[in-house]
C-alpha cells in the first residue's frame, strides 16, 4: 500500500503542473444517450450557490444573530439559472442539478447546541405548498427548470415526509393527529428508527398512520390569509377522490412534492431521511410520482427531454453499496429499491477510494452493478452537506477526488464546490455548517490553482457526461502497465481510460474495444490517435488518458 501511496502523490503532483500548460477551455463534443445509472448530477445547496437577487434576501423577519454561518446567506433560485445561462454546468459536464428543498421554511429560529439556526438549508418545511420567498418565486422555478431542459440539464428537487420543520414562538406544533414529538429516535432496530424523532425538536410526521385528519388550524389560517384555502382544499377533495386514500398525513404531503412534477416538470427527487419512514410509503410515493410525471409528459409534449422513467433517489443513511438491496437495522432487513428507489446515495465509496486500490475499487463496483443491482443504481459522492468525514476535508486532493467520483462506476454526485476545492473547515464553525460556505466564485475567476482543479473536473465530467459507459457500462481492465488502463462499454457507445500514467509515451491494447483504422480521440489531451496493429500510441504529458472514437 505504501508503493502505490506514493505512485498517487507522485502523479498527484504531475497533474498540478500538466493543468498548469493546459488552461485551453474545455472542447465540448455533442451529447448522446443518458440513463440516470450514468448521469453526472450536480448538488448544491439553493442558499449557498449564488445570489441572482439580492431583493429576496430577508423575509419573515429572519433576522436574529445566528451562529457562524446558520442564516440565510442569499443563494436563490435565479442564481441558479444565471449560472446554467453562463454555460458553468454544461462545461463541467453536468446532466442533473439536484437543489436542497426549496419549499416554505419556518420562520423563526432554533437553537439545537450549534448557534441559533434558520432553515437555510430547507429540511424545515412549514408550508409544502408554497416556495420559501428566499429561495424565489414559482416563476423562478419554471425558468430554471425550462432554461436547465434547454441546456440538457435535468432538475431533481428534495422531498421530505419524514419530519416538519422545529417548533419555535413563530411556528406551532401541527396537531398530534399529524406529529409525535417524541420519543426521541436512539437507532439501535427498526422501530426506534423509524417510529419517533430524529433530534429532540423535529415532530415526526404519523406516516404510519391510515386515519382521516383534517388540515392543520395553523395552515387553514395561513391559506385564508394568502388567499388560497378555497383552492388548496379542492385539490386536495380532487386527489383524494381521484386515488382513494385515507385523508393521512402522508398522503397530503405526496400530493404536495406530486404537484412540483406536474407544475413544473422537474425530472427526479432525491429523498430525505428514507429509512426514518416505513418502506410502504415510498412504493406509494414512487406511484404517485409516476401518474404526476406520465401527466406532465402528455399535457406538454412539447417539454418532454428524453423518455426516461421519473427518477428517485433515496438517501438511507450509511447504506453501502456492500449491502446489495438489503439495508439491515440490526433485527430487520429492508429493501428499499424494489417498487420504491432507482437508486440509493452510496455512503461508502469515499472509504473505498482510501482503502482500496484503484482497481479493485471498479472491479468491486462493476460486479454488483452488473449482478444484484442490475437495472438499479448508486449515487456517489465524496463529499455532501451533512457527511462531516468527507474523502478530503483539507482539500489536498482535489485531482483524485475527481478522478475516483468521475471514474468509478454508478451515478456521481459532485457537491457545489468540489470542483473548486472550496473550503471546508470554516474557523468559527460548529457541526456541519462548516461543509455549508458560499460557493467561492472569487477563486475560480482569480486564483490560477483553483482553475487548475476546475480545469480537471471539467476535461473528466464532459467525457462521462459524453459517455453513459462510463458510469453505467461494463467495466474490463486492460494493463496495468505505465498506469491502469481500462475499458468501459454500453451497446455501441465504448471508451479505454488510463490513469496514474507515469511515462510520456502511451502505447496500449486498444484490440478488444477499437479496430484498425479507427480514429481514437484523447479526450484529456485533446490529440487524436489512429488504432494501428490494435494499439493506440501516441505521447502526453498527462496522467490521465480518456479514449473515444472520433466518429
Amino acid at each position: 500500500m505504501k508503493k502505490i501511496f506514493f505512485i498517487f502523490i507522485f502523479v498527484a503532483i504531475i497533474s498540478c503542473k500538466e493543468n498548469t500548460s493546459n488552461n485551453k477551455e474545455v472542447k465540448l463534443t455533442a451529447k448522446k444517450e443518458f440513463v440516470w445509472e450514468g448521469a453526472n448530477i450536480y448538488f448544491l445547496l439553493t442558499d449557498r450557490f449564488n445570489n441572482g437577487d439580492t431583493s429576496n434576501d430577508i423575509n419573515f423577519d429572519r433576522t436574529k444573530e445566528t451562529g457562524k454561518l446558520r442564516g440565510f446567506e442569499g443563494g436563490d433560485i435565479k442564481g441558479i439559472t444565471q449560472k446554467i445561462e453562463e454555460g458553468y454546468f454544461t462545461k463541467l459536464g453536468i446532466n442533473a442539478i439536484w437543489m436542497t428543498p426549496i419549499v416554505e421554511q419556518i420562520y423563526g429560529g432554533t437553537d439545537e447546541g450549534t448557534g441559533l439556526s434558520y432553515g437555510f438549508h430547507g429540511y424545515w418545511a412549514k408550508d409544502w405548498t408554497k416556495i420559501d420567498p428566499n429561495y424565489g418565486t414559482k416563476e423562478d422555478l419554471k425558468e430554471l427548470v425550462k432554461i436547465a431542459h434547454k441546456n440538457g440539464i435535468r432538475v431533481l428537487l428534495d422531498a421530505v415526509i419524514n419530519h416538519t420543520g422545529p417548533v419555535t414562538e413563530k411556528d406551532p406544533v401541527w396537531p398530534n393527529d399529524w406529529v409525535r414529538t417524541e420519543p426521541q429516535c436512539t437507532y439501535d432496530n427498526y422501530e426506534h428508527t423509524v417510529s419517533c424523532t430524529l433530534v429532540k425538536n423535529l415532530p415526526d410526521i404519523k406516516t404510519e398512520s391510515n386515519e382521516n385528519v383534517a388540515l392543520p388550524p395553523q395552515l387553514v389560517a395561513k391559506w385564508k390569509e394568502e388567499g388560497r384555502y378555497e383552492e388548496e382544499v379542492a385539490e386536495l377533495d380532487a386527489f383524494f377522490e381521484r386515488t382513494g386514500h385515507p385523508k393521512a398525513p402522508r398522503f397530503y404531503i405526496i400530493k404536495w412534492l406530486t404537484d412540483y412534477i406536474t407544475e413544473f416538470g422537474i425530472d427526479g427527487y432525491r429523498v430525505d431521511t428514507v429509512k426514518h419512514t416505513e418502506e410502504f410509503v415510498w412504493q406509494e410515493f414512487k406511484e404517485e410520482c409516476d401518474v404526476a410525471f406520465a401527466e406532465y409528459k402528455k399535457n406538454n409534449p412539447e417539454k418532454v427531454l428524453d423518455n426516461n422513467d421519473f427518477y428517485l433517489v433515496g438517501e438511507v443513511y450509511n447504506y453501502a453499496i456492500s449491502h446489495g438491496k438489503a439495508f439491515s437495522f440490526g433485527d430487520k432487513k429492508v429493501n428499499y429499491f424494489d417498487k420504491a428507489f432507482n437508486s440509493l446515495i452510496n455512503f461508502e465509496i469515499k472509504w473505498n477510494a482510501k482503502q482500496m486500490t484503484e482497481k479493485d475499487v471498479f472491479h468491486k463496483y462493476d460486479t454488483i452493478l452488473q449482478n444484484e443491482l442490475k437495472d438499479y443504481g448508486i449515487l456517489n459522492y465524496m463529499t455532501s452537506h451533512d457527511d462531516g468525514q468527507p474523502f478530503d476535508k483539507e482539500r489536498k486532493m482535489p485531482f483524485k477526488t475527481a478522478t475516483m467520483l468521475m471514474i468509478t462506476p454508478g451515478t456521481s454526485q459532485v457537491y457545489y464546490g468540489d470542483e473548486s476545492a472550496r473550503n471546508l473547515t470554516i474557523e468559527g464553525t460548529v457541526g456541519d455548517a462548516t461543509l455549508r460556505s458560499f460557493m467561492n466564485w472569487d477563486d475560480i475567476k482569480n486564483n490560477v490553482k483553483t482553475q487548475e482543479v476546475l480545469s480537471h473536473w471539467q476535461k473528466l465530467g464532459h467525457f462521462r457526461a459524453n459517455h453513459m459507459s462510463v458510469g453505467a457500462g461494463k467495466h474490463q481492465l486492460i494493463s496495468e502497465k505505465n498506469g491502469l488502463f481500462f475499458s468501459r462499454v454500453r451497446n455501441e457507445d465504448k471508451v479505454v481510460i488510463g490513469i496514474n500514467i507515469i511515462e510520456n509515451k502511451i502505447d496500449i491494447d486498444v484490440s478488444s474495444v477499437f479496430s484498425n483504422g479507427d480514429i481514437l480521440r484523447d479526450a484529456y489531451s485533446n490529440k487524436e490517435i489512429e488504432v494501428k496493429e490494435g494499439k493506440a500510441s501516441f505521447m502526453s504529458e498527462f496522467s490521465v488518458v480518456l479514449l473515444e472514437d472520433k466518429q
